[in-house]
Parts: structure tokens; C-alpha cells; sequence
């Protein structure tokens, strides 16, 4: 993108199980790639901004290079940490203090030698100063740069930091203390169940295969995130791992990964709800859709895998009856567009990024204070409240909050503050006497006015004795 400088790539390299990603979460300072102590759980390149030096850069977490886990991935894996290190700027190897020096870490030393890139040797597990002599056997790989840490008890981090403020390019020198700000990217969180095809939809977006695409239900066990940028417009795609429901879920790995699903559709701006077309929406699909509604996200639907399902005959009269299925079996997301597409072939997917530009659009729309009154008086009148207790709501005053978040350089906007769904402020007698069905009728009302494609609507009620917040 012109006037912003690319921000330096740092790769964390190593064999499995010797704390990448409990290295991962140390230097970004909040969890974010699963630690857990069976090797091979980081099956992918997960990437977060590093803030905490005294300049910033792109981490990638790597899965392990040697041996990531079920034989029909490990090829997949191999090549997903080879890409990571030829993109990289500044390679930390990471090797176990407490295993020794093994074959596989001299044969991995002989590798990265080859990329030409700085590198700094980690021996990781160096939890105490009695574990400090277990560094020395290292020095036979022959690096310059060596440091002696502990990622789960925080040894030695500092002048990690200090190491990698050193060897980073002196690009990074110019990342930007500009007059303008920046936004950051929007935050699209991609849920769905196990094998509907999130990563494979990320991949036809970004025409690359950073995330692992396998036939296995549950690859993605992590939420990985992939930057993407598109007619200078920056994005953060979420790949998140598969939701089950809890009661089948196979292993601890698979608990964390539901909860890591469940934060991701937090801190996202969309949520792309992933449906099988191959089998329909089903149980588990409503619950996530469940999921998003409380949390009251931006949403779209896809139902991926046309290709397997398209019709020979009649498919403007299928997808018309496949739309209309989909909204009758998730009626309470009935904001969200649908897209019917096929990750697999590519087809439709494009059209992704104008539902998204549709959803931005509507975010940015206001209803005019007066607009406003006129309408919810009509609809009070077409359709007065039922009665609660021998008593009405009634509607003193309306006015749309201001929902926009402050885009100026001192207001920065952080994940999940893009897209932010209109609320409506309703002056009544008493908030307590408005039903959930009235509620509904009310939105629906506000949605003849202003469809807000993609975004639920809040109702926020207050007596009448407060003021507007200005």
C-alpha cells in the first residue's frame, strides 16, 4: 500500500514441542497460539504484530518442521514453515534445553544457514540458574547470536528483545509516526464446523495455501490469522478452528480450540458463518449462528461447496430455494446476507468482498433524529405494545447513538471496534415493559427504513428521566 511501510517479518523456527508458541505468546504478551505439550498442535503459521520491543514487527508462530503430527499433513506443514522462512526477515531458533542437542536440530541448523538470514539460536527451558550450564551444548551449532531463555516463566526475554531490536532491517526505522492515521485491518473471523471448508475459503481469497487445507475434520486447531490487503484496503482473516458441540469433543487440544473460536467471533469486526451445502444447515450451525448473534457481530452467511451440489437444470430456482431454506433455518441471523459459493473452484467468492463493502456501507448510515420519531410513532400507532401488568410502554423520544468509532490518530480503532451495528436510544415510561417480540417488531420497522445489511440492530431503552449522552 503506498505511504506505509511494511513492517519486518520475524519467524519462529524449531522441532516440535520445544515451545514455539509458549515463545509465540511470551513475546506478543497474550495467548494466542495453543500451547499444550503434544507435538505438532501448531499445524499453521500463526502471525500477530509484536509491540512489546522497541520496534515493532510481524511474528509468525510456525508449525514444527519435523514430524507435525498425522502423516497426511506433514508435508503440508513442512512446506507452510519453509514459506515462513524464506519470507522472513530475522529467524529465532528455537531449540529444547532439557532434551539436549538432537540430529534433528543440527539438520534444521544446516538449513537455515543456507536462507542467509539473521539468526538468533533460543534455548528455550532454561527455567533456573541451575539449568544455565544445559545451554553450553548448543554452541556447536556454531551461531553468533545465542540467548539463554525460559518462554513459560519469562527468563531472559528482555534481551530477546534487545537482540531482535538489533537485527531487524533498517526498514523498520520507518514505519510510520505519520500525520495520517492508519486504520487497522478489518478483523473477519471465518466459524463454521469442523470440514465445511474455512480454510479452503481463505485460501481461494489470499490464491495461496497459508492455511493447511486437509481432508481431516479439526486441521485448524488454532484461530490462525492471515493478512490480506485488496484494492488498498488492509483485512485480517480468521481461521478458526472447527466448533463441536463440547459433548463430543475428542481431546483438551479440541476444548481449547472451541474456547480460542468462541474469543475469535469477540474480537472480530465480521463473522462469516461457513455452512456445508452438502448437508444443510444443521444443529451445531445454528448454534453458532447462535454464538455471533450474542455477540452481536456483523455477519454474513456462505454456503460453500456448489460445486458438489449445483444442479444440472434450474439453478437460479435452487439457489433461490437454498437462500430462502437457509433464512427459515437461521431466522434469527436473518440480517446476514447469504452467498451460496465454492471454495473449492473459486466460484462466487469474489463476490465475498462486495457484501462486505455493502456491510461497511450500512454501518456508516444514520437515521435522522426526526425520521426516527416520525417512524417509531407510526409503528407505536400501527401497533401499540401489549399490555404488561395493566401498563403500556410509550415512546417519548428516539435518536440513534453515535456508533462510529473515533477515527482520528489519537482514537485508534482496535479489533472488533469496525462495523459497528446502529443502536437506537428509545425514551419510554418504563424500559422493563418492552416484550422481545415488540423489540423484534420495532427492529423490523427501523429495517423498512434502513435495511442495515448485515448488521443486527440494537434497542437501548431508558426512562425518560435521563438525558441523550451527547
Amino acid at each position: 500500500m503506498k505511504g506505509r511501510a511494511k513492517l519486518p517479518n520475524v519467524a519462529i523456527i524449531g522441532r516440535p514441542n520445544v515451545g514455539k508458541s509458549a515463545l509465540f505468546n511470551r513475546l506478543i504478551g497474550r495467548k494466542i497460539a495453543i500451547v499444550h505439550d503434544q507435538p505438532g498442535i501448531t499445524r499453521d503459521r500463526i502471525v500477530a504484530i509484536c509491540s512489546r520491543g522497541e520496534r515493532p514487527f510481524t511474528l509468525w508462530d510456525t508449525g514444527g518442521i519435523f514430524g507435525a503430527g498425522e502423516k497426511d499433513l506433514t508435508a503440508q506443514v513442512r512446506r507452510t514453515a519453509e514459506d515462513a522462512l524464506h519470507e522472513s526477515d530475522l529467524l529465532l531458533f528455537v531449540v529444547d534445553a532439557k532434551d539436549g542437542l538432537s540430529p534433528n536440530d543440527q539438520d534444521l541448523a544446516r538449513r537455515l544457514r543456507k536462507s542467509r538470514k539473521p539468526i538468533v539460536l533460543v534455548v528455550n527451558k532454561i527455567d533456573n540458574d541451575k539449568h544455565e550450564p544445559l545451554a553450553a551444548e548448543f554452541d556447536s551449532l556454531g551461531f553468533e547470536k545465542i540467548v539463554s531463555i525460559s518462554a513459560e516463566h519469562n527468563r531472559g526475554i528482555s534481551e530477546l528483545f534487545g537482540i531482535v531490536d538489533q537485527l531487524l532491517p533498517s526498514r523498520a526505522e520507518s514505519i510510520a509516526q505519520p500525520s495520517t492515521f492508519n486504520p487497522p485491518p478489518v478483523a473477519i473471523a471465518i466459524i463454521g464446523r469442523p470440514n465445511v471448508g474455512k480454510s479452503s475459503l481463505i485460501n481461494a481469497i489470499v490464491q495461496s495455501e497459508r492455511a493447511i487445507v486437509s481432508e481431516l475434520p479439526g486441521t485448524t486447531r488454532d484461530s490462525v490469522d492471515i493478512s490480506y490487503e485488496r484494492d488498498d484496503r488492509q483485512f485480517l482473516f480468521i481461521d478458526t478452528a472447527g466448533i463441536r458441540r463440547r459433548g463430543k469433543l475428542s481431546s483438551s487440544v479440541e476444548v481449547f480450540s472451541v474456547m480460542r473460536a468462541e474469543r475469535s467471533i469477540r474480537r472480530a469486526d465480521l463473522c462469516v458463518l461457513i455452512v456445508d451445502l452438502t448437508g444443510g444447515v444443521t444443529a451445531q450451525d445454528k448454534r453458532i449462528a447462535g454464538l455471533i448473534q450474542e455477540a452481536g457481530k456483523a455477519a454474513l452467511v456462505v454456503l460453500n461447496k456448489w460445486d458438489l451440489f449445483k444442479p444440472k437444470r434450474g439453478e437460479r430456482q435452487a439457489i433461490r430455494e437454498l437462500v430462502d431454506e437457509t433464512r427459515e433455518r437461521i431466522f434469527f441471523l436473518d440480517y446476514a446476507p447469504v452467498l451460496i459459493a465454492s471454495a473449492r473452484t473459486g466460484e462466487n467468492v469474489d463476490r465475498l468482498f462486495g457484501l462486505i463493502g455493502k456491510i461497511e456501507s450500512a454501518s456508516a448510515t444514520r437515521i435522522g433524529t426526526g425520521v426516527l420519531n416520525r417512524l417509531m410513532r407510526a409503528a407505536f400507532a400501527a401497533s401499540p405494545p401489549p399490555m404488561v401488568k395493566a401498563r403500556r410502554l410509550k415512546l417519548f423520544y428516539a435518536a440513534q447513538a453515535a456508533g462510529t468509532p473515533d477515527r482520528s490518530a489519537k482514537g485508534r480503532i482496535r479489533h472488533g471496534e469496525h462495523l459497528q451495528p446502529p443502536e437506537f436510544v428509545l425514551f419510554v415510561n418504563d424500559p422493563r415493559l418492552l416484550s422481545q417480540s415488540y423489540a423484534r417488531y420495532l427492529k423490523a420497522r427501523i429495517r423498512d427504513a434502513q435495511p442495515y445489511v448485515g448488521l443486527p440492530i440494537i434497542l437501548t431503552l431508558r426512562p425518560r428521566t435521563e438525558t441523550l449522552r451527547k
